[in-house]
Formats: C-alpha cells, sequence, structure tokens
C-alpha cells in the first residue's frame, strides 16, 4: 500500500477549503490516514472510495463528552483518523452510505461560532501582546501583523455564518 505526506498550512477559518481538499486527495485515490501539525498522511485507496469530514470540537478531544461524541461518529461506520488540538478528523467509505456531521444549519452555524470564538481569542491575544511590546519593534511589529491576519479571518468566520443565518430564515 502506497502512502504520501503532505505538509500544508490551512488557516482556521478555511476549513471548508481543508475539507474539498481532504475528499479531492479521496477522489483521487489517496484518503486521509493521519493527522499533525501542518501534516497530513495518506494511504492509497480506491479513488472515491471514501469520504472525509472534520471538526473543531466544543470540547478537548480527552474529555469524556469529547470522547462519547467521537464513539458517537463511530457508529455511524466512520473512522476516527485523529486530531490536531481541539480538531478532530473522520473518513467513512462512501459505500456505507452519505457523510456528515452536521445535520441542519443551526449545528453548521455552531460550528462557526465555535471556530469564530477560537480565532478571535487568538486574535486579541495577538493584539494585546502586541501592544505590550511596544518598545521590542520586531515581536511588536509580528504580533500586531498576526492580529491583523487572525482578524481578517474573524471578518471570512462572521461573513459565513451570516450568509448561513440568512439561508436559515429563508428556510423558516
Amino acid at each position: 500500500m502506497a502512502r504520501k505526506t503532505v505538509r500544508r498550512w490551512i488557516w482556521a477559518w478555511r476549513f471548508d477549503v481543508e475539507e474539498r481538499w481532504l475528499n479531492e486527495e479521496a477522489a483521487r485515490g489517496w484518503v486521509l490516514d493521519g493527522v499533525g501539525y501542518c501534516t497530513y498522511e495518506f494511504k492509497s485507496c480506491e479513488p472515491g472510495e471514501y469520504a472525509v469530514r472534520l471538526e473543531l470540537l466544543q470540547n478537548a478531544v480527552d474529555t469524556n463528552v469529547s470522547q462519547e461524541y467521537i464513539a458517537f461518529v463511530e457508529e455511524t461506520g466512520a473512522e476516527y483518523v485523529g486530531r490536531v488540538m481541539k480538531w478532530v478528523y473522520f473518513r467513512k467509505k462512501v459505500a456505507d452510505g452519505g457523510f456528515e456531521l452536521f445535520s441542519d444549519i443551526d449545528s453548521r452555524i455552531r460550528h462557526l461560532k465555535r471556530i469564530l470564538e477560537l480565532v478571535a481569542f487568538v486574535a486579541g491575544g495577538n493584539l494585546l501582546a502586541g501592544l505590550n511590546m511596544l518598545q521590542y519593534s520586531g515581536w511588536c511589529v509580528i504580533n500586531l501583523m498576526f492580529a491583523a491576519v487572525l482578524g481578517y479571518g474573524t471578518y471570512c468566520l462572521h461573513l459565513k455564518k451570516k450568509r448561513l443565518e440568512g439561508e436559515r430564515v429563508l428556510h423558516e
């Protein structure tokens, strides 16, 4: 069985792009088989054999509530592939039926809110750190630049959430 490793940085607010990329790899015959910080392990499979999903959990992966959730997803026939911090990755054979982690618009909005809160928190921390380091111009600039990038991500997530909230109103 052939294997490959890909190192790639994907911003948290682009989780949908990451999931699409992982599914494109599966469609080409490379299914996700392990994850690490900016590292994706793939193994060969039949093209289109698997669907891949990812989610940012509310709680740390090692808590009981998260372990129960992972077990619940596995009961649907999905396989837990791994995690990076609170992000979890699953795969499921397409032949075993549909595979969605979010059953409705409200669950997708709650997921976006979790990501939005995380990104905004880290952006705020970098902003404060940058402002507190004004006398150290190099570190100040790095923190403020990172805060600006994360601020952009917060804005992108906010727009995605608003779009979903608009869809929800249309379907009510």
